[in-house]
C-alpha cells in the first residue's frame, strides 16, 4: 500500500467508522456467537499472496462484527463507560503515524513534554493540590499509565521500596526478606480486585477493611485493624482508598482515613478510576476532598472523559519516590539531557519500557471540547442516571440498593437472589440491552451504568420498559 492508496483507503475507513458509530443503535448490543465461533471462519494460516483491502473490510463485517460486544451502543449499560470521541480517534491516527516509542525525552521530546503539560492541565481541571503538579520546578507530576490496575501496582511497589529502604537505614542489619514478611497493605472490602492482585504481585499481605452501611471505609474500622496488626509486629505501609467503587460507586472517607495514613507513615493511594472524571465539575469536586493527604492519585480519562483507551492518569506528590524505586540506566538508554532537571524519562514511572504518544489524545480532546464541553458531558450522564433511578422508584416491585451519586444505579427486584439472577438472565438473553451484576453484602444486585456517548433519555426509558416487561413475564411464569 503506497501513500496514494493509503489516502483512498484511509478515507474509506473513516467513512466505515463513522457509519458504524452513527448506526450502532441498530446493532444488537451483545453478540449471538458461541465460544470458538471465529476459528472456522478464517483460514488456518496466513495467506501466501496479499488479500485485497475490499476483502478485508468485507470480512470485518462478516466475521468480526458478529462477535463484537458494542460498548458504544446506547443500550450498553454494563461495567463502566469506555470513552470514545472523534477527536480522540483522530489523535490515535496521528499517534500511529508518528509511531515513536517514548521511553525517554531523547526518544521523542514532544512525546514526553506534551504528557507532562497535559497531566498538569488535567490536574488543574481537577483542582489538585499544587504538590501533584510538575510545573516548572515542582517535586510531583503526572504520568499516563495503561490502566488503573497498573497505577495501583506501581504505587504499591514504590511504597514497598520506600519503607524497606527507610527501615534498613534505621536498622542496617534488617534484611529485605525480614521486612517483606511483615509488610501489610490495606483497602476497603469494596475495592477493585486489581488491588488484591497488586498485593499478590508485590508479595505483600493485603487486608480488607470492613466498609460501613454506605459501603465506605471509615476511620474507626481502619484504626481497629491497624492497632491489632501493629500489636502483632506487622508493618502497615500502604492503603488504597477508592473513590467510586466498581460495585456501587461508593466513596471511602478520605478526610477520615487520610490523616491516619499520614500519622502512621503509610503511603496513601487513591483509586478513582471511574469517578475521577466527574471531579472536573464543581458540584462533584467535594468528593475528592482529602486528596491532600495522598501520596498518589489515579483515575481513567479513558472511562468517562472522552479520551479513548488506553489513558489512565496518575499523579504523585514526590516523583522521586516512584522513579527511585525502578530506575535503571543502561548506556543505550542514556542521553545528554537526562540530568538537566528540566525533563523526565517516563520509562522510570511505569512497568513497560515502551509507551505510545498517548498525550496527543488528551490534547485533541481537551482543546476540541473545552472544559465546559467535558463538564456538560458528565452532567448529562449523571442526569440520565437520576432519571433511571426515578423510574425504578416508581415501580414498587423494585428497590434501589445504594446511593446514586454519579452515573451508576444499583437496583434489584424485591425478593430472593435467585429471582434477580433469573431476571438478569432474561435481560441479557434478550440482547436488547446489556447489564452486569454485583454483590452488595449478601444481595445479588443489577447495575445500570450510563455508558455511551450517544445515549439519550429515550434509550433509558425504552430500556426500563424492557426490564419491566421482562419482570412481568418472569413473575407470571413463577406464578404459573
Amino acid at each position: 500500500m503506497n501513500s496514494g492508496e493509503f489516502r483512498r483507503r484511509g478515507k474509506e475507513m473513516v467513512d466505515f467508522v463513522a457509519d458504524y458509530l452513527e448506526g450502532i443503535e441498530g446493532r444488537q448490543v451483545y453478540p449471538d456467537v458461541e465460544p470458538g465461533y471465529l476459528r472456522p471462519l478464517i483460514p488456518t494460516s496466513a495467506p501466501e499472496e496479499p488479500d485485497t483491502f475490499e476483502d478485508i473490510l468485507n470480512d470485518v463485517e462478516k466475521i468480526i462484527m458478529p462477535g463484537v460486544t458494542h460498548w458504544h451502543s446506547p443500550y450498553f449499560f454494563a461495567y463502566f463507560p469506555t470513552a470514545n470521541s472523534y477527536p480522540a480517534l483522530l489523535a490515535d491516527i496521528l499517534c500511529g503515524a508518528i509511531g515513536c516509542i517514548g521511553f525517554s525525552w531523547a526518544a521523542s521530546p514532544a512525546c514526553t513534554e506534551l504528557e507532562t503539560v497535559m497531566m498538569d492541565w488535567l490536574g488543574k481541571m481537577l483542582k489538585l493540590p499544587e504538590a501533584f503538579l510538575a510545573g516548572q520546578v515542582g517535586e510531583g507530576g503526572g504520568v499516563i499509565q495503561g490502566s488503573a490496575s497498573e497505577a495501583t501496582l506501581m504505587a504499591l511497589l514504590a511504597a514497598r521500596t520506600k519503607v524497606v529502604r527507610r527501615l534498613q537505614a534505621a536498622s542496617p542489619g534488617l534484611t529485605q526478606g525480614a521486612i517483606m514478611e511483615k509488610l501489610v497493605a490495606y483497602s476497603s472490602d469494596q475495592a477493585h480486585s486489581s488491588v488484591e492482585r497488586a498485593g499478590l504481585i508485590g508479595g505483600v499481605k493485603l487486608k480488607a477493611i470492613p466498609s460501613d452501611g454506605k459501603f465506605a471505609m471509615r476511620a474507626s474500622a481502619l484504626q481497629e485493624v491497624l492497632e491489632k496488626d501493629k500489636a502483632e509486629g506487622l508493618i502497615p505501609f500502604f492503603l488504597v482508598a477508592t473513590l467510586g467503587t466498581t460495585s456501587c460507586c461508593s466513596f471511602d472517607n478520605l478526610l477520615e482515613v487520610g490523616p491516619i495514613c499520614n500519622e502512621e507513615n503509610m503511603w496513601l493511594h487513591i483509586d478513582a478510576a471511574y469517578a475521577g472524571s466527574s471531579f472536573i465539575c464543581p458540584e462533584f469536586r467535594h468528593l475528592l476532598n482529602g486528596v491532600e493527604f495522598a501520596d498518589s492519585f489515579n483515575f481513567n480519562p479513558h472511562k468517562w472523559l472522552l479520551v479513548n483507551f488506553d489513558c489512565s492518569a496518575m499523579w504523585v506528590k514526590k516523583r522521586t519516590d516512584l522513579i527511585g524505586a525502578f530506575k535503571l540506566d543502561p548506556l543505550y538508554l542514556k542521553h545528554s539531557h537526562q540530568d538537566s532537571g528540566l525533563i523526565t524519562d517516563y520509562r522510570h514511572w511505569q512497568l513497560p519500557l515502551g509507551r505510545r504518544f498517548r498525550s496527543l489524545k488528551m490534547w485533541f480532546v481537551f482543546r476540541m471540547y473545552g472544559v465546559k464541553g467535558l463538564q456538560a458531558y458528565i452532567r448529562k450522564h449523571v442526569q440520565l442516571a437520576r432519571e433511571f433511578e426515578c423510574l425504578v422508584r416508581q415501580d414498587p416491585r423494585f428497590e434501589i440498593c445504594a446511593e446514586v451519586t454519579l452515573g451508576l444505579v444499583c437496583f434489584r427486584l424485591k425478593g430472593s437472589n435467585k429471582l434477580n439472577e433469573d431476571l438478569l438472565e432474561r435481560i441479557n438473553s434478550a440482547k436488547k440491552i446489556h447489564l452486569v451484576p454485583c454483590h452488595l453484602r449478601d444481595k445479588f444486585v443489577l447495575r445500570f451504568a450510563i455508558c455511551s456517548r450517544s445515549v439519550e433519555l429515550t434509550h433509558v426509558q425504552r430500556s426500563w420498559e424492557h426490564i419491566r416487561q421482562l419482570t412481568t413475564d418472569l413473575l407470571r411464569a413463577q406464578r404459573d
